[in-house]
């Protein structure tokens, strides 16, 4: 066998092996799509305030994880437990017989949110509000509300989220400066004065906001994550893509702003499924060109002010400070774009640095890749609009 004969095996041994693995990874990103669309995991908002010398905290929360046992410190989706079936079990359950399953449940729980004033608080759990089931396919929010004695004489108070609970927005209600913190699981809040005053500063508050953007990238945004990889794909050399990133940034941060002042209000019936649909467009886009023509910002740009939107959507569930509305909202956009970053940089690394130059990259890796994305994208809209 002569040289060049052995040599063209090699190479197509070398190309097999490539796109074994390259269709792996796509299998893998396409079942990770999906099951993170129905079973994200949601942070808990709890609102604190003093009613009559009573500390109430009520929490907005998916109730039927915290009832089937799953432990929520950094899980992104509920398929990752063992626990999972009867969390779906759970999910599917009528209010009423839900909430006979939380009444078991909450007084035992209710002792783990630890709360410190001038001594300590014992939680006596009041009831809850549970929604109908309607898509059993997604969350729903139930409102759990817990009320405890003050001791006398408090003036401020710290609250101790239990490990396993996941993430907690707590907001400070029917004070002027009230406080906004956000608590991982077995993380401890500041005191908080209970006459208010205990807002953050700028500097504390565009700090704590950061990691709030961060994860709303990785791991739960999906949607974004995959319209990141969809503007890689078109070329992994920096300056189309630095053009693509930079356009979708100024737009998302526009609409990020208008949207969180309400400004510019869009139904997320309206908003989520063109986000889809802009996943579809960059990713057939992909398949159909091989360099950045110079309309492609200007779409990227009219894209991002949708993800804006979107962005815009889930920073309201949280609440911003109201006194230090812009700091908050700058660490939210400046999170986001290290997520956004931190994509690029995990895809350069796995895929554009070694293989980008070479003849086959086009053809096995970006198309392929594009075509993923463009279903998922297909299949979100779908999902969306019926």
């Amino acid at each position: 066998m002569n040289k060049s004969r052995r040599g063209n095996m090699r190479e197509t041994c070398i190309g097999v092996v490539h796109k074994l693995r390259f269709l792996t990874a796509l299998s893998t990103l396409w079942l990770w799509a999906f099951t993170a669309t129905a079973h994200e995991v949601t942070p808990t908002i709890g609102d604190l305030s003093v009613q009559e010398g009573q500390l109430r905290l009520e929490l907005r929360l998916n109730v039927e994880a915290f009832v089937a046992g799953i432990d929520l410190d950094g899980m992104a989706d509920t398929d990752a437990s063992d626990l999972s079936d009867q969390y779906d079990d759970l999910r599917k359950m009528d209010s009423v017989s839900l909430e006979r399953r939380v009444g078991d449940f909450a007084t035992g729980w209710a002792e783990t949110i630890r709360a410190e004033a001038n001594g300590p608080i014992i939680w006596a759990y009041e009831g809850i509000r549970i929604p109908v089931v309607g898509n059993a396919e997604l969350p729903r929010a139930s409102e759990l509300l817990l009320i405890g004695a003050l001791p006398e004489r408090s003036q401020s108070v710290r609250i101790t989220w239990p490990e396993g609970a996941g993430a907690l927005v707590l907001r400070q209600q029917g004070v002027e400066q009230p406080y906004t913190g956000y608590l991982q699981g077995g993380e401890t809040s500041p005191p908080i004065a209970l006459d208010g005053g205990a807002s953050r500063s700028a500097w504390e508050a565009l700090a704590a906001y950061v990691p709030v953007g961060f994860d709303h990238i990785l791991p739960r945004g999906t949607d974004h994550i995959l319209f990141v990889l969809g503007l890689f794909f078109l070329s992994a050399r920096l300056r189309p893509l630095l053009w693509q990133v930079t356009a979708f940034t100024l737009a998302h941060t526009v609409t990020l702003a208008l949207g969180t002042l309400d400004v510019i209000t869009l139904s997320p019936a309206i908003v989520e499924p063109l986000i889809a649909l802009s996943i579809v467009f960059v990713a057939v886009e992909n398949v159909f060109t091989r360099r950045l023509h110079r309309w492609r910002p200007m779409v990227v740009f009219g894209f991002g002010l949708l993800h804006g939107l979107g962005f815009a959507s889930v920073l309201g569930k949280f609440g911003l400070p109201q006194d230090q509305f812009f700091a908050a909202l700058l660490g939210f956009n400046i999170g986001v774009e290290l997520g956004q970053l931190a994509v690029i940089a995990a895809a350069f690394l796995t895929v554009g640095l070694w293989f980008r130059n070479k003849y086959w990259y086009r053809g096995r890796i970006a198309i392929p890749a594009s075509i993923v994305i463009a279903l998922i994208g297909a299949y979100w809209f779908v999902e969306r609009v019926v």
